[in-house]
């Protein structure tokens, strides 16, 4: 992914509301699903990241994008933002 490509989703980013709040349960397998869910039907999604949420921020970022095989678009305080291209079929 280019650059251009980076800071254009980072501009779409910026009006979305956060869908998914990971806390001090941390991630679970149930809210990886549903954030694939998401991620088939919106392609980029907003989280956000609670104080109560032992990890940091970055590296629940890694966690999510390599089991998602997501694109990590921004992570700044304590919001992710992720992005994976829709499945061809999906498309149409």
């Amino acid at each position: 992914m280019t650059g251009k490509q980076r800071a254009e989703l980072r501009k779409q980013a910026n009006t979305l509301p956060a869908i998914f709040q990971i806390g001090k349960e941390g991630l679970s397998g149930n809210m990886l699903a549903g954030m694939d869910n998401a991620l088939n039907k919106r392609e980029l999604i907003k989280i956000s990241v609670l104080e109560t949420c032992d990890k940091p921020p970055k590296d629940l970022c890694d966690t999510i994008c390599q089991a998602l095989e997501a694109e990590p678009i921004q992570c700044i305080g304590r919001k992710i933002v992720i992005y994976r291209q829709k499945p061809e079929e999906d498309k149409a």
